[in-house]
């Protein structure tokens, strides 16, 4: 994949695909201690100890539509090209997180991409599922939470609306210009 917010998406479809009911995702930039990395946390079926071990195999996956399931591998050459890696957690039952480190400098790191594109996106076309996305940058972190958003706008108003997924990419498209990151 040609940048991480991709790598993103991919992450969080396999976490829907898991019947999850809440996704976070949180993405961290500090240039300063050479620190890039995002960490992808489900509340989904999980994984046994079986699975967790081999699903980097490209040839591992647990979709019955195709034999081969490449993101986490592509993912894991991505982080490791950076002098990085990835690591993943799971309980059956209860949930996965996901989580690749990359060199912030190395010049082999994808940019992060269209993260807001990718929200959008993802909450949109997910409207009952609930997201949390934080983005850190060295100190300062800004966050968007469905579930607030939800509170806020009512029954009335669905996240799917056009004004809504407008808005939220709005939203972190000017907290990114803000604190800085999205590099």
């Amino acid at each position: 994949m040609q940048e991480i917010s991709l790598n993103i998406l991919d992450i969080a479809q396999n976490s829907i695909r898991a019947n999850a009911t809440l996704i976070e995702i949180t993405v961290e930039e500090n240039p300063e201690s050479d620190l890039f990395a995002f960490t992808i946390k489900d509340n989904g079926c999980g994984m046994d100890e079986e699975m967790v071990k081999r699903v980097s195999d490209p040839f591992v996956t647990t979709r019955t539509t195709r034999k081969v399931g490449l993101g986490i591998s592509l993912l894991k050459v991505a982080a490791q090209q950076t002098g990085g890696d990835i690591t993943i957690s799971s309980t059956l039952g209860v949930g996965t997180t996901i989580r690749a480190d990359f060199s912030y400098n190395h010049i082999d790191r994808q940019p992060l991409g269209d993260i807001s594109a990718v929200m959008v996106s993802l909450i949109s076309m997910n409207p009952d599922i609930d997201f949390v996305y934080t983005h850190k940058y060295c100190k300062e972190e800004f966050q968007l939470d469905t579930r607030e958003l939800r509170a806020i706008l009512g029954e009335e108003v669905k996240l799917s609306e056009i004004s809504v997924a407008s808005w939220i990419g709005e939203f972190i498209n000017s907290n990114l210009a803000i604190y800085g990151g999205a590099k």
